[in-house]
């Protein structure tokens, strides 16, 4: 427990979370601080590529062993169940119907790379080693819960399940899904990471190691801003949702946790998979649940994974659930 409130504290008072905190205040003052939006894509683009690139030449040092091959089926496997329990919470015990249920699942069985990108970061800080190829299992739990997530909606309500049923649709859904620019870029990075390999990383640390956490800190600036300016929208999600958005993430970290331990990962691979099942998408899932889902709410997944959940784990969520990593194992 000691080491728990250590961690917290020493997290609490990193630059990066100060500044996503300075943020959230700056909009909840109505202050003019405004970053370009064209400025927070390129930070956007920056992420993947960085991660991705990183990833890659730390596989290319290892190769493809069984190691991937038993995080790939874990990473799969987590991006189901998460989004299936998280749904049948919201349908039976917070009474949703079935599309804002699906819609809000699908959030969550996805994942956010910037919460990914901090971990990584917290890592770094206790020099708490982990494997490249987590970049390649955050990629591909992206999809799996967008998919899960409509299917449950058309098992449990078919007569409002999507837009349309066109096979049109169908392939938009699975562009928006499988090649949204955030895939595209992590995957792209990291085949390019694996191919260069430890000279490519040697030509490109300037840009890609150097000034990874200043350019993180400015990114969290942004994202404190607006998750400040989905405060207005607590009163439309209520008080079960928020309170989902703080237990569930909980849940699927300990879920995680439990998994990652009997395949006898490391503790920093094991934290990182506990923070992908726990954080919630604002960025491919959206997209792709406004195409499929329509009806839903967006003032559900997205006040839910931007305003409650994104600031509850990079502030207390990710030292929480290290200190289960330690605990259990």
């Amino acid at each position: 427990m000691t080491e728990l409130i250590s961690n917290s504290l020493s997290n609490l008072s990193s630059p990066m979370i100060l500044f996503f905190i300075l943020g959230f205040i700056a909009t909840i003052i109505k202050s003019d601080l405004v970053i370009p939006e064209v400025i927070a894509k390129i930070l956007a683009i920056y992420f993947m590529m960085a991660i991705g690139f990183k990833g890659g030449v730390e596989i290319s040092k290892t190769g493809l062993n069984n190691d991937v091959l038993y995080a790939g089926f874990i990473s799969i496997f987590i991006g189901v169940l998460t989004p299936t329990i998280a749904f049948l919470i919201l349908k039976y015990i917070g009474k949703f119907d079935s599309v804002n249920s699906g819609a809000i699942a699908a959030h969550y069985g996805s994942v956010s790379v910037v919460t990914f990108v901090t971990a990584i970061s917290f890592l770094q800080s206790l020099n708490v080693s982990f494997s490249g190829y987590m970049v390649g299992m955050m990629a591909l739990m992206e999809s799996p819960a967008i998919f899960i997530s409509i299917l449950l909606v058309r098992l449990f309500d078919p007569t409002r399940a999507v837009k349309s049923k066109s096979r049109s649709n169908y392939q938009e859904l699975i562009r928006e899904s499988v090649f949204n620019a955030s895939i595209v870029l992590l995957f792209g990075s990291m085949i390019i990471g694996y191919l260069s390999g430890v000279e490519g990383m040697l030509m490109m640390k300037p840009f890609f190691v150097d000034p990874f956490n200043g350019i993180l800190t400015l990114f969290l600036l942004e994202m404190g801003m607006i998750a400040g300016n989905r405060i207005s929208e607590f009163k439309v999600v209520g008080k079960f949702l928020f309170a989902f958005g703080i237990i569930m993430p909980v849940i699927s970290a300990l879920i995680a946790v439990i998994i990652t331990y009997l395949f006898e990962l490391n503790v920093g691979d094991r934290l990182l998979f506990s923070v992908l099942s726990a954080s919630a998408s604002y960025i491919a899932a959206p997209a792709a649940v406004r195409l499929a889902l329509p009806k839903a709410n967006p003032s559900y997944y997205i006040t839910l994974s931007l305003a409650i959940t994104f600031p509850f784990n990079i502030i207390i969520g990710i030292p929480f659930y290290y200190y289960l990593c330690n605990l259990i194992g």
